[in-house]
């Protein structure tokens, strides 16, 4: 098998990280060793109570009081399996198009977890080309957040990318979505140049956060899928265009990225996506597909879907608890599926890793 992925970088809090590596490697090579990729993580005992860490605190709280907490949560957390420990500084999914405006962020007192922006094109031509605005208060925060992570997580925790809500989604939130759906029919020639601009973003903030979280001689990690230089990569805004329009826009946006950041998961979100699933699983460089079901539903309900993509040679991401991708197992293919999932003991998270051994 080849050499995939670098070696590791020593974290005190996944001590077994050289064969998480092994396992990633083989995951990443199409390969299996005795059983398929799981991630699953419970408290050590005695854990104290972490406060959540949520946009609002990431917007305005404390950095270093920020990373006080990641820490003390990482450290009395069992990362069990191919679960690494780590940290994402996003300030919300608008981030991008706000770092490339003069807007900011809106919150609710009630919903200190959600926020949003308002778009701000009103005119395309004095409007592209998009460029991140590198004196934008939440951007310089946003490299502050990377570069003190750098400093206080080392050796303990991996940095994750951003939200990277790029390409079409860019586009989305500075602009609107009804408006942009009208400007796919009436303006499409302006639609191919914003996504010239788009797509240059991406390479810009994918560097700049890389090198700020010293991440290329760390690892990355989202916190599903790490090692190499993976991230999460998505386009929401697929919900509401047609096959065709995903395959002039936003199809090269995402091979560009995929090629960037390498081994791309893919965040697939809700029903409506699916009917892109042709151009999607034939893409260059998506390499495996967290479907996102619809909150009343469970993973166990899309095993055809997931037979589907595994048939044309991607992998696979699901979760949920532990009987459930255990049921998932008897029916997808070990070497293309990746579990994640959580248990309330360590005892039992190693129960359910050797539980994987012996059913695959």
């Amino acid at each position: 098998m080849s050499s995939i992925v670098r070696a590791p970088y020593p974290l005190s809090t996944k001590p077994d990280l050289e064969e998480t590596a092994r396992r990633w490697e083989a995951f990443l090579a199409g390969d299996i060793l005795d059983r398929p990729l799981v991630t699953v993580t419970a408290p050590l005992p005695n854990a104290p109570k972490v406060e959540p860490i949520t946009y609002r605190d990431k917007h305005f709280g404390d950095i270093d009081e920020i990373y006080d907490r990641v820490l003390a949560s990482a450290e009395h957390t069992y990362y069990a399996g191919e679960a690494i420990p780590s940290f994402g500084p996003s300030f919300g999914c608008d981030e991008i198009a706000v770092w490339c405006s003069a807007a900011d962020f809106g919150f609710s007192e009630d919903s200190p977890d959600t926020c949003w922006s308002a778009p701000t094109v009103q005119d395309w031509d004095a409007a592209l080309p998009f460029r991140i605005r590198r004196e934008h208060p939440l951007w310089q925060r946003m490299v502050r957040f990377y570069e003190r992570g750098a400093e206080r997580l080392a050796g303990k925790v991996l940095l994750t990318p951003p939200d990277l809500h790029t390409n079409m989604d860019l586009l989305m939130a500075a602009r609107g979505s009804e408006r942009l759906c009208a400007d796919l029919i009436d303006r499409p020639e302006v639609i191919d140049r914003a996504m010239v601009s788009a797509r240059a973003v991406f390479r810009e903030l994918w560097e700049t956060v890389v090198r700020a979280g010293k991440m290329n001689e760390r690892g990355i990690s989202n916190g599903l899928y790490s090692m190499d230089g993976a991230a999460v990569l998505q386009c929401d805004f697929s919900y509401m265009i047609s096959p065709a329009m995903f395959r002039r826009w936003a199809l090269p946006a995402l091979e560009e990225e995929a090629a960037l950041v390498k081994h791309a998961y893919y965040h697939w979100d809700g029903p409506g996506a699916l009917r892109h699933f042709d151009a999607l699983v034939d893409s260059q460089g998506l390499f495996i597909f967290g479907y996102v079901p619809e909150p009343y539903e469970h993973h166990s309900d899309y095993i055809e879907l997931y037979k589907r993509v595994q048939a044309r040679g991607k992998a696979v991401a699901v979760w949920g608890e532990p009987d459930e991708m255990k049921l998932i197992h008897r029916e997808l293919r070990p070497e293309k599926t990746m579990y994640a999932t959580w248990t309330k003991t360590p005892a039992e998270a190693d129960a359910l890793l050797e539980w994987f051994v012996k059913n695959t």
